[in-house]
């Protein structure tokens, strides 16, 4: 499996909406950052799925490193 590569420093602000699916890049390969664009493919990562429970804006992580998955955790501060 290969490590996942840093997208971006700092997390992505999204407006989702409630009951919409979203797939969240695990890789940091995607160029639809912070969602999946199918360039994992041969990385051994897959993307994270993941359903909105509201309308609402969200920070979904950019390092690739967080615990707390989609979420941004603040792990890239220490990268």
């Amino acid at each position: 499996m290969s490590e996942p590569v840093i997208a971006q420093r700092g997390p992505y602000r999204v407006e989702v909406t409630a009951g919409q699916v979203y797939f969240w890049c695990r890789c940091g390969r995607s160029a639809s950052q912070p969602f999946c664009d199918g360039s994992h493919k041969g990385t051994g990562l897959t993307p994270l799925r993941f359903e909105a429970e509201a309308d609402d804006a969200l920070f979904f992580c950019g390092c690739k490193r967080t615990k707390s998955p989609p979420f941004c955790d603040g792990t890239h501060n220490g990268l």
